[in-house]
């Protein structure tokens, strides 16, 4: 892949560019961890995605950024593990594998187990095959040697042994409790897979009579239909209002069950008439208030919504028409009096979409305090603890931590890791274990399997083959150094990843956690179907190339913050690339032939050659400081600034004067320092563009196959000069504000013209003479004079610099007669424009009749107007009085 000695094509093309690059790197196994000892090892996994499609433009974020961080570190001589995997996704796969089915017109059922989950390892094949295509074309520089997936043996393997160590820790239980259910995939979700959404549904007044005929008591509810379930009403032990009807019993509407009165710290007394029904299968407060009375759990559902035998005559209706027919019927009766619309927050589940039931039901959880404790006590250890970037997401964590409850860990699919739990056929007996038990004849697997994060909590050390603590994967690249996620999953997966290897391994899983937001659509709005706002990361590659992408994903906001996707701000990306690709071929035909041995930086130097030197010492500076702090919006801000103004603009501008003249010593020198500086450019460009900077180094002069070997820049402060900075900070300042002349008076920088200098003193005035050539050159003029003691020239225009004064004498620019006839012409235009702008913005009729937006946009005309007008007044002034 070497091509050092012929030039670019003409045009940037990066299908061109990008194609074939990513399999040259795997052939030369550059991106393989190697164990090497003289170097650190540095780990990155990839938060795995989910094997149930394809990868949006949030995963090419995240990729982005690991691979940016990992680039780095490589070059900067760690022994990198960035290490690849995907997550088996339990509901979301099976899902998505039964829907699938449904289309061929049969279901799991008709398959069976075995059966079913072969169809979906296919279905896990397939799209592996496809994730892994869209990680090359991401440019993501992944050890496939040590590619894991959830389910794979390794890791089924921890996942047991976890299970089996926290049951016999007490730390994993079994028992009855109120989960959320989610009624269309029929499984358990944990409390961080349900999305609450502001709903309008209603409060359905009732009055509950007493069974002593005295009267009645009223309560509301929004879930009228899981009254059928009520085995007590509550009022607060201090209410006086209910004093005496405490230990009475009412007769339940409908079903005509008699339920006692209860007295309970959990009823507030302020809210609605201060008495709740209490139905501890179908709520989990309720359930809390039922344990503490010693209430009946009578479940009126179903697992697939449906009401089931306890519900009486409703029995096989679903939970909302049943809802329905019930508020039908005590309307009927005289028992339901009000109906008053009520906004609420509902639980959906967050991969079927449906209203989360919270039910009474027999599951396996985990006991979450002491493991929190131990989380939180390690991030009390400032040498151990995790790092969370931004800071102000560890207090997010933290308070997750603070009021955690016991996780809910078993799923009613098939599609997972079964639970290692075995139930005996004739004593029920529970037995938990790695392998079934010897008499496997007697006893019954447990069918659930475990929840999805379960697995994915353990991935920082169980893709490095834990629980074998011996083992060299293990015990070189464990901990991790730095994962990168989103906000949006700090309690799914990093609270728990944190938790799990405090635990098992006594230590953190990852030294850094980077967090990172959402990426939105150009409006700010969150991207989904419903919008179609959605952005296909390869239809962006396709149009723009991988580097266009990374590079403003990399550098489009702050570490935290979401970021806003616009089009254009990907393809100002691909301009910037184009001025790169430009300025290598301009270096490139300018140096054909080359060598490394013929790279000398000690020849003699210009001020243009001292000082690209030194401000590519800053821009490594700034780089290195922002990069440590995966600060990659502000390093890439240096890079672009560093590359686009002072590279292309002014030093490829200004070589061309030794280049193109008779020197020959300054020529070698010159092309050197632009070899030199150019190389070093697309070593710091590389994380974010891998695909250009490959193929444009491997056109330079270079040692090593490619540059993802390349070593990381340094600062050699002996290329640091900040007197020669100084003096070319100077002539930019000159040119630029000469430059600013010119375009103010309408003069094309092709006119010679006559400048006068007048420095501040001797050494500014021998300093710009010594490099008068620059200003004779950039300016263009016929006649220039510096000196301290120069006369002011009459009609002229002026600037101040730093250290000077210019004067562009007006002769030698315009015909002054002429420009102040013009801008006469000028301001009376601009007279007639405030006049009737004002005019219009004076009435009141118009103020208060016009849209917000139109009196808005003439407010903006008139200041608009009213600025020109004084600059043109301003500058005819200048003319007159010159």
């Amino acid at each position: 892949m070497n091509d050092q000695g012929h030039n670019l094509p003409p045009k940037y093309d990066p299908s061109t560019i990008e194609t074939g690059r990513y399999q040259f790197w795997l052939e030369g196994k550059f991106f393989q961890a190697t164990h090497d000892p003289n170097k650190k090892p540095y780990t990155v996994v990839i938060p795995p995605p989910n094997v149930t499609g394809k990868l949006h433009i949030g995963h090419a974020w995240d990729g982005t950024l690991q691979d940016i961080i990992t680039r780095i570190k490589r070059m900067q001589g760690y022994d990198v593990l960035y290490l690849p995997g995907m997550d088996h996704a339990g509901i979301a796969t099976q899902a998505k594998v039964e829907a699938k089915l449904r289309e061929e017109g049969t279901s799991r059922y008709d398959l069976g187990r075995e059966k079913f989950l072969e169809k979906a390892w296919e279905w896990k094949e397939s799209y592996a095959s496809f994730i892994r295509k869209q990680w090359e074309k991401l440019g993501l520089g992944l050890d496939y040697s040590r590619e894991r997936f959830t389910l794979d043996q390794g890791l089924s393997e921890a996942v047991k042994e976890v299970f089996v160590q926290l049951y016999q820790e007490g730390l994993i239980y079994r028992g009855e409790y109120i989960i959320n259910w989610d009624p269309v995939t029929q499984t358990a979700l944990s409390d961080i897979e349900v999305i609450h959404k502001e709903v309008t549904g209603h409060f359905y007044h009732m009055k509950y009579p007493l069974k002593d005929g005295s009267g009645h008591i009223e309560i509301a509810t929004t879930r009228p239909e899981t009254m059928l379930g009520d085995t007590a009403v509550a009022v607060h032990p201090k209410d006086e209002r209910y004093q005496h009807l405490i230990g009475k019993k009412v007769i339940l509407p409908i079903v005509g069950r008699e339920i006692e009165i209860i007295a309970d710290d959990y009823v507030d007394r302020e809210f609605g008439s201060g008495v709740v029904k209490i139905t501890p299968a179908h709520d989990p407060n309720d359930f809390e208030v039922g344990n503490r009375h010693d209430l009946e759990r009578i479940l009126v559902m179903n697992e697939d919504g449906t009401m089931n035998e306890n519900a009486d005559k409703y029995e096989g209706m679903d939970r909302f028409e049943c809802r329905k027919q019930i508020v039908q019927d005590l309307q009927e009766q005289g028992v339901l009096f009000k109906i008053e619309e009520h906004v609420h927050s509902v639980g959906h589940s967050e991969r079927s979409g449906a209203v989360v039931e919270p039910y009474l039901s027999t599951q396996w959880f985990v006991k979450m305090q002491p493991l929190a404790d131990e989380a939180v006590k390690l991030q009390q250890n400032q040498a151990e603890k995790v790092n969370f970037v931004p800071e102000r997401f560890e207090g997010t964590y933290l308070r997750w931590m603070d009021n955690i409850r016991d996780w809910c860990i078993s799923r009613q699919l098939w599609w997972g890791h079964r639970i290692p739990a075995w139930y005996h056929k004739d004593t029920g007996e529970i037995y938990v274990g790695k392998e079934a038990p010897a008499d496997f004849d007697h006893w019954e697997q447990d069918t659930d399997v475990l929840d999805t994060w379960f697995s994915s909590a353990l991935w920082p050390f169980s893709t490095l083959n834990w629980p074998d603590t011996e083992d060299k994967e293990f015990n070189r690249y464990f901990p991790t150094s730095t994962l990168v996620t989103g906000y949006d999953i700090i309690f799914f997966w990093v609270a728990r990843m944190i938790f799990q290897s405090k635990h098992f391994t006594n230590q953190r899983p990852f030294d850094d956690v980077l967090i990172h937001g959402l990426v939105r659509d150009a409006e700010g709005r969150k991207m989904s179907k419903s919008l179609g706002n959605g952005v296909d990361p390869m239809d962006v590659i396709d149009k723009y190339g991988a580097d266009s992408l990374r590079y403003f994903l990399a550098t489009g906001s702050t570490p935290g913050q979401d970021l806003r996707f616009h089009w254009e701000k990907v393809e100002s990306t691909w301009n910037f690339i184009n001025k790169i690709w430009n300025a290598s071929r301009f270096v490139l035909m300018n140096t054909e032939g080359m060598t490394l041995q013929d790279i000398d930086l000690t020849l003699d130097k210009n001020v243009a050659d001292h000082w690209i030197l030194t401000r590519l010492n800053e821009t490594i500076n700034q780089v290195n400081r922002h990069t440590d702090r995966y600060d990659f919006g502000e390093a890439g801000r240096y890079l672009y600034n560093f590359i686009w103004d002072d590279f292309c603009d002014w030093y490829i501008e200004m070589a061309k004067l030794p280049l193109y003249g008779d020197d020959e010593a300054a020529k070698q020198s010159t092309r050197s320092i632009l070899v030199y500086v150019l190389d070093q450019i697309l070593r710091m460009l590389h994380p974010f563009m891998p695909f250009v900077t490959e193929e444009i180094w491997q056109h330079l002069p270079h040692e090593g196959e490619s540059i993802t070997q390349a070593v990381w820049p340094k600062v050699n402060e002996a290329y640091t000069n900040k007197q020669a900075a100084s003096e070319m900070q100077r002539l930019v300042a000159i040119i630029r504000s000469v430059r600013n002349i010119r375009a103010e008076v309408d003069t094309p920088l092709s006119k010679p013209i006559v400048l006068v200098i007048k420095p501040d003193h001797a050494d500014i005035a021998e300093q710009l003479e010594s490099n008068r050539h620059y200003i004779e050159r950039f300016c263009n003029t016929n006649e220039l004079t510096i000196h301290l003691n120069s006369e002011v020239p009459e009609k002229s225009m002026s600037a101040i610099v730093t250290g000077a004064e210019l004067y562009l004498p007006l002769a030698g620019l315009i015909d002054v007669e002429k420009e102040i006839e013009r801008l006469t012409a000028e301001l009376e235009k601009l007279n007639k424009e405030v006049d009737r702008v004002q005019k219009k913005l004076s009435n009141e009729g118009f103020i208060k009749k016009a849209p917000e937006k139109v009196v808005a946009e003439e407010k903006q005309k008139e200041a608009d107007y009213l600025d020109k007008r004084a600059k043109v007044m301003a500058r005819l002034e200048e003319l007159k009085n010159n």
